[in-house]
């Protein structure tokens, strides 16, 4: 798989017919590793290690319902009340990032209401923190390290 723009973590693999696997620590079982679930495996080790959100509060590949048709969100960040901190769109490396990919987390977060969207292809990384008064989102440098 492709080097990213993350720090080097350590991953379990299992081969498995012709097929590689990943083992995902928050749904704890091997998932088949596509470009886009490397990219989100990443992303989940830099949220912890680097950000330090705790695993509790990480839930990843869930089901939501956006305007009647069934979505799923990469990695959502809960605050300890339930409410939703963070949302990640994670695309795979070759995949750009633009105004589509977006308009997608924003549609997503019209039902998750969280106060900051991350998208990242593994090379490139945008963060927003929202401004629900004013409908729109603030780009930011980073977000923020896990906060108690």
């Amino acid at each position: 798989m492709q080097k990213l723009n993350f720090p080097t973590y350590s991953f379990r693999f299992k081969n498995n017919e012709n097929k590689v696997s990943i083992f995902d620590g928050i749904r704890k079982k091997f998932v088949v590793l596509q470009p886009e679930e490397w990219v989100r495996q990443h992303c989940v080790q830099y949220l912890i290690h680097e950000k330090k959100y705790p695993n509790s509060l990480i839930n990843v590949e869930k089901e939501l319902t956006v305007n009647d048709l069934k979505k799923r969100y990469d990695i959502v960040i809960f605050n300890t009340d339930g409410s939703i901190h963070l949302i990640v769109e994670c695309k795979a490396p070759k995949v750009a990032i633009n105004q589509t990919t977006f308009d997608q987390i924003a549609r997503y977060n019209l039902v998750l209401n969280a106060s900051y969207l991350m998208v990242t292809n593994g090379l490139n990384h945008y963060y927003c923190q929202m401004d629900f008064e004013n409908e729109r989102y603030n780009f930011l440098k980073d977000i923020p390290e896990y906060s108690k």
